[in-house]
Protein backbone atom coordinates (compact mmCIF):
# COMPACT_ATOMS: atom_id res chain seq x y z
CA UNK A 1 0.00 0.00 0.00
CA UNK A 2 0.96 3.50 -0.15
CA UNK A 3 0.79 5.69 2.65
CA UNK A 4 1.51 9.15 3.62
CA UNK A 5 2.06 10.34 7.06
CA UNK A 6 1.62 13.16 8.30
CA UNK A 7 2.46 15.05 11.30
CA UNK A 8 2.19 18.69 12.57
CA UNK A 9 6.36 18.37 14.60
CA UNK A 10 8.37 20.87 12.81
CA UNK A 11 11.68 19.20 10.90
CA UNK A 12 14.54 17.96 13.04
CA UNK A 13 12.30 17.43 15.85
CA UNK A 14 13.24 14.43 18.02
CA UNK A 15 10.61 14.29 20.18
CA UNK A 16 6.82 13.73 20.27
CA UNK A 17 4.99 13.50 17.06
CA UNK A 18 7.72 13.26 14.48
CA UNK A 19 9.27 10.72 16.75
CA UNK A 20 6.32 8.42 16.27
CA UNK A 21 5.94 9.60 12.95
CA UNK A 22 9.52 8.31 11.86
CA UNK A 23 8.33 5.25 14.37
CA UNK A 24 5.41 3.64 12.67
CA UNK A 25 7.02 4.69 8.71
CA UNK A 26 9.72 1.98 9.83
CA UNK A 27 6.99 -0.46 10.85
CA UNK A 28 4.90 0.21 7.70
CA UNK A 29 7.79 -0.42 5.57
CA UNK A 30 8.65 -3.39 7.39
CA UNK A 31 4.99 -4.70 6.99
CA UNK A 32 6.29 -4.16 2.85
CA UNK A 33 4.10 -0.58 2.63
CA UNK A 34 5.55 2.56 0.82
CA UNK A 35 5.75 5.37 2.77
CA UNK A 36 6.15 9.40 2.97
CA UNK A 37 6.60 11.32 6.45
CA UNK A 38 5.17 14.95 5.32
CA UNK A 39 4.19 17.97 7.51
CA UNK A 40 1.30 18.11 5.48
CA UNK A 41 -0.61 16.42 2.93
CA UNK A 42 1.10 16.23 -0.35
CA UNK A 43 -2.42 15.59 -2.46
CA UNK A 44 -0.66 12.53 -4.17
CA UNK A 45 -2.28 9.75 -4.93
CA UNK A 46 -2.09 7.36 -1.63
CA UNK A 47 -4.31 4.57 -0.05
CA UNK A 48 -3.84 5.52 3.70
CA UNK A 49 -3.62 9.05 4.81
CA UNK A 50 -2.46 8.72 8.65
CA UNK A 51 -2.76 12.00 10.43
CA UNK A 52 -0.83 12.12 13.81
CA UNK A 53 -2.77 15.07 15.77
CA UNK A 54 -5.71 14.42 14.62
CA UNK A 55 -6.27 18.33 15.46
CA UNK A 56 -3.22 19.69 14.16
CA UNK A 57 -3.42 17.47 10.85
CA UNK A 58 -7.21 18.53 10.78
CA UNK A 59 -5.97 20.80 6.97
CA UNK A 60 -4.42 17.36 5.96
CA UNK A 61 -7.63 15.63 6.82
CA UNK A 62 -10.38 17.85 5.18
CA UNK A 63 -8.00 18.48 2.39
CA UNK A 64 -7.34 14.50 1.50
CA UNK A 65 -11.36 13.71 2.37
CA UNK A 66 -12.40 16.09 -0.13
CA UNK A 67 -9.85 15.34 -3.10
CA UNK A 68 -9.43 11.70 -2.60
CA UNK A 69 -12.43 10.44 -1.03
CA UNK A 70 -11.46 6.72 -2.16
CA UNK A 71 -8.52 7.29 0.57
CA UNK A 72 -8.50 5.84 4.42
CA UNK A 73 -8.06 8.05 6.03
CA UNK A 74 -6.42 7.63 10.00
CA UNK A 75 -7.28 10.10 12.77
CA UNK A 76 -4.54 9.54 15.39
CA UNK A 77 -5.34 11.12 18.67
CA UNK A 78 -1.69 12.22 20.57
CA UNK A 79 -0.94 13.49 23.69
CA UNK A 80 -1.06 17.15 22.87
CA UNK A 81 -4.97 16.08 21.69
CA UNK A 82 -6.09 15.38 24.84
CA UNK A 83 -5.13 18.83 26.44
CA UNK A 84 -8.66 19.83 24.76
CA UNK A 85 -12.26 18.33 25.48
CA UNK A 86 -12.06 16.23 22.27
CA UNK A 87 -15.51 16.90 21.17
CA UNK A 88 -15.47 20.69 22.22
CA UNK A 89 -13.61 21.73 19.18
CA UNK A 90 -15.70 22.23 16.37
CA UNK A 91 -12.39 21.64 13.67
CA UNK A 92 -11.86 18.25 16.18
CA UNK A 93 -15.23 16.80 15.86
CA UNK A 94 -15.14 17.33 12.12
CA UNK A 95 -11.27 15.71 11.56
CA UNK A 96 -12.77 12.90 13.88
CA UNK A 97 -16.29 12.71 11.71
CA UNK A 98 -14.42 12.63 8.55
CA UNK A 99 -11.55 9.99 9.66
CA UNK A 100 -12.88 6.26 8.56
CA UNK A 101 -10.73 5.12 11.36
CA UNK A 102 -9.31 6.81 14.87
CA UNK A 103 -6.56 5.39 16.70
CA UNK A 104 -5.68 6.67 20.23
CA UNK A 105 -2.78 6.22 21.92
CA UNK A 106 -4.23 5.43 25.77
CA UNK A 107 -7.80 3.65 26.63
CA UNK A 108 -8.66 7.34 28.26
CA UNK A 109 -8.86 8.82 25.22
CA UNK A 110 -10.65 6.57 23.59
CA UNK A 111 -13.33 6.56 26.59
CA UNK A 112 -13.57 10.14 26.19
CA UNK A 113 -15.00 10.51 22.71
CA UNK A 114 -18.24 10.52 21.26
CA UNK A 115 -20.00 6.82 21.51
CA UNK A 116 -21.37 7.40 18.12
CA UNK A 117 -17.78 6.91 16.75
CA UNK A 118 -17.08 3.73 18.93
CA UNK A 119 -17.15 1.68 16.15
CA UNK A 120 -13.83 3.19 14.33
CA UNK A 121 -11.45 4.12 17.50
CA UNK A 122 -8.49 1.79 18.00
CA UNK A 123 -6.42 2.27 20.91
CA UNK A 124 -2.72 1.49 20.37
CA UNK A 125 -0.67 1.60 23.70
CA UNK A 126 2.73 2.74 22.35
CA UNK A 127 4.64 1.67 25.75
CA UNK A 128 4.10 -0.29 28.75
CA UNK A 129 5.95 -1.38 31.86
CA UNK A 130 7.76 -4.70 31.13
Amino acid sequence: MRIELVHPAPQGITTGNRVTALRWAGIFRELGHEVRVRREWSGAAVDVLVALNARKSGEAIRRCAVSSPTTHIVGVITGTDLYERLDGLPEMRETLELSGHIVTLQHLAAERLDPRLASRVRTIVQSAPS
